[in-house]
């Protein structure tokens, strides 16, 4: 199991544009319509085990904050590298954990280029005009070790975002599985 950190995009970076299909509704769904709410973004995937060690907390963030903040997952795993990835496969996922947030795939991987997703989980955090508040990991857990799965940081975040407080610019990078990208995207440094 390689361990992939996530990138820290710059905070105060607006949230990148994206029109994805959900993979459980067959919806589309586009950020220039999530509007007036904060926006939480997380890339995930089905076969990654820092995901699956996760996947519950993520069920609880939707069911705890759904109300307050629109909540996404997207998928970007190329399924020719990685077939469980396949949006059949994510939405079995979403079925069967329970999440209450769309579940999006994202075919072209343009959408994990442009927030600059390195690894699952990542997570991104917008406030309510959608510039970058916070980035970084769930909280302090991995598969192995015995720290609590309870979302810390991430709900620390929300809680912050929601109250009109600042959120602690002290974070620490997600780490978890690579992205399987098709082409590997060309960061700018």
């Amino acid at each position: 199991m390689a361990l992939t950190p996530s990138t820290m995009l710059e905070l105060t970076t607006p949230a990148p544009d994206f029109t994805l299909t959900d993979t459980v509704s067959g919806e589309q769904i586009s950020k220039s319509n999530l509007t007036g709410k904060p926006l939480l973004v997380m890339f995930i995937c089905t076969h990654c085990p820092f995901v699956k060690h996760v996947e519950s907390e993520l069920a609880a963030l939707g069911r705890d904050y759904g109300e307050q903040v629109h909540i996404i997952a997207i998928g970007s795993n190329d399924p020719e590298h990685s077939p469980s990835d396949a949006p059949e496969h994510l939405k079995a996922q979403a079925e069967r954990v329970g999440f209450n947030f769309p579940y999006l795939f994202d075919a072209e991987q343009k959408v994990a280029k442009a927030y600059t997703a390195a690894c699952t989980p990542d997570f991104f955090l917008f406030d309510d005009v959608h510039k970058l508040v916070y980035r970084g990991r769930l909280d302090e857990s991995r598969p192995g070790n015995d720290a609590p799965i309870n979302g810390h940081d991430v709900r620390a975040a929300l809680g912050a975002v929601i109250s009109g407080q600042d959120v602690p610019r002290e974070q620490f990078p997600s780490a978890g599985c690579n992205i399987k990208w098709r082409t590997p995207p060309a960061y700018a440094s």
